[in-house]
């Protein structure tokens, strides 16, 4: 892994909050081990290794039932670790890909079978080249005859010149870590307001309300990222979801507590109402339905 790496946390907490029965941690990945599932030869970064075992052991220790993993960007179109853990998860996990515009039909139809319900378009320059947007609107195209919907990855200030895009793809959205937004501007700032315009505007897309950790300016504490994943759950309850981000990937700041984040829940989801349409029912309508 590159030097500076943080691996993932080695003994997590258990979580106070208990999450109700069959509830799906939304958004996480795996990562090799390289000497079965090498990383993409041009990839931005090199992570460590976190194999399907260790995910799904944490699963049943934060106690969660479900999972839906997330092609990273280190393993770039080449899915194969993605698709073994969902075999090996046993109907009890689903996958977004990562594809490019050579994937045929017929392969789309392998991975559905495998389990995978969504492609990942991911804006963060950081992270991945740049793609041209013909791309990835004839992408959409194929996947919309599966059904699957489409995962964004964004950061704030380029929302704005994403929207008519967006508008474009013609099926449902799911935005990633609540678009990014700077919490040093508060909830009231306009960046935020515009992210929830365009969910009040479109009823296709949802929203995952996760990575406390990667927004916070205040680490370990979260606080900070309380209020925009709140404002998003009460007013969008059926277009939520909530992941770990396991294993983090890219953390600079600090090595997060898997525990300590479930334990964020209540603060941002709660009634147990909520907490139920978060962690249980939207997922499973999205991804299992």
């Amino acid at each position: 892994m590159d030097k500076d790496y943080l691996p993932f946390h080695p003994n997590p907490s258990k979580p106070t909050y208990q999450a109700p029965a069959g509830a799906v941690d939304a958004h996480c990945h795996v990562f090799g081990p390289a000497d079965k599932f090498p990383y993409h030869p041009k990839r931005k970064y090199t992570p460590c290794d976190a194999s399907e075992d260790q995910l799904f052991a944490l699963r049943d220790h934060l106690g969660f039932s479900r999972n839906v993993i997330v092609q990273a960007s280190c393993h770039s179109t080449d899915n194969a670790a993605l698709l073994d853990a969902l075999q090996t998860a046993g109907g009890l996990a689903r996958g977004v890909a990562f594809i490019d515009d050579s994937f045929t039909i017929d392969q789309l139809q392998t991975m559905h079978d495998a389990g995978v319900r969504g492609v990942r378009f991911n804006f963060v320059k950081r992270l991945v080249d740049s793609t041209p947007k013909d791309v990835f609107l004839s992408i959409a195209e194929k996947v919309k005859t599966l059904g699957w919907h489409i995962v964004v990855y964004f950061e704030a200030p380029d929302l704005e010149e994403l929207i008519p895009f967006l508008n474009e793809l013609g099926t449902t959205i799911v935005v990633d870590h609540m678009g990014r937004p700077d919490v040093a501007k508060g909830v009231d700032h306009p960046d935020f307001e515009r992210f929830l315009g365009f969910m009040a505007d479109n009823e296709n897309v949802w929203c995952k309300v996760s990575c406390p950790e990667r927004l916070t300016l205040q680490a370990p504490d979260y606080s900070d990222v309380v209020p925009f994943a709140k404002t998003l759950v009460e007013r969008f309850p059926e277009r939520v979801l909530w992941g770990t981000d396991w294993p983090h990937p890219n953390m600079k700041s600090h090595v997060p507590d898997d525990g300590h984040l479930v334990d964020v829940i209540p603060m941002i989801a709660p009634t147990t109402e909520l907490q139920q349409k978060l962690l249980v029912d939207n997922p499973m309508r999205l991804y299992w339905a």
